[in-house]
């Protein structure tokens, strides 16, 4: 039996189905048209810095014109280069991330890959090491797997990039940011982050992307990135599947 009649058996026995209500949809990994109208992607003018939509339109940057920014990346300066996101974290964006994250449903991973491809290729740079957030061994093993290590080697497939999900260490276990107020986000996660032993002549000159699976203060992001930068990444630069927040 040839890999076509393979496929249609498989396409019968097995529709392809929705990954928002699970709707018989004409592709594997799709989202049908209502859960695609429900998926708040992110489009237009957007904040250089994390990617967040900015009001106004999209505009071509003349020389030397500055990049768009949000409030709060204006407030705090990140440490890291610039930054994208594919979707809001609220409604359909919410629902697959959690999914993703709590549920077990790594049909997620497919399309989140094709759209990190999309929405990160501005900030894509020659030799660049895609990195994905670490997890703490204690919550590895609880959780079975890490969804941002995921996310980042779905997103390789897609460009060529090379991924070293074992480039980064949480060097401590750290209790969850949720609930927590931006200033304790950050001090919390203050140096819970660091390179691992050996693995400095893998970024030093090379510029580094950073991926995860929800931005909401950066305080995780932050401590990645400033890891990476004491340790002689060339550039640093982050690319999430969902933004929490609006800006203002």
């Amino acid at each position: 039996m040839n890999g076509g009649v393979v496929q249609s058996v498989l396409q019968t026995l097995y529709p392809p189905r929705c990954l928002g209500c699970g709707a018989r949809v004409e592709s594997d990994f799709g989202l049908c048209g209502p859960c695609w109208r429900e998926t708040p992607f992110i489009s237009g003018l957007v904040c250089d810095a994390c990617g967040i939509p900015l009001p106004g339109e999209q505009e071509p940057g003349g020389p030397g014109a500055e990049p768009a920014q949000c409030d709060a990346c204006l407030v705090r300066v990140r440490p890291w280069a610039r930054g994208r996101a594919v979707m809001l974290y609220e409604s359909m964006g919410r629902r697959l991330v959690l999914g993703l994250k709590h549920g077990d449903r790594h049909d997620v991973l497919r399309p989140a890959g094709r759209w990190l491809a999309r929405a990160g290729r501005e900030i894509f740079a020659r030799n660049m090491l895609i990195v994905p957030v670490p997890l703490h061994w204690t919550r590895l093993v609880k959780r079975r797997f890490n969804q941002s290590a995921h996310l980042a080697e779905a997103l390789a497939r897609e460009t060529g990039l090379h991924h070293r999900p074992g480039v980064l260490v949480r060097a401590r276990a750290t209790p969850s940011l949720g609930g927590m107020g931006h200033d304790h986000r950050f001090q919390t996660m203050a140096g819970a982050i660091t390179l691992r032993e050996g693995q400095r002549r893998r970024i030093a000159g090379r510029p580094v992307l950073i991926v995860d699976d929800v931005m909401t203060s950066g305080a995780s992001l932050s401590a990645a990135a400033e890891a990476l930068v004491t340790h002689g990444a060339a550039e640093v630069s982050i690319l999430v599947l969902a933004r929490a927040g609006r800006a203002t």
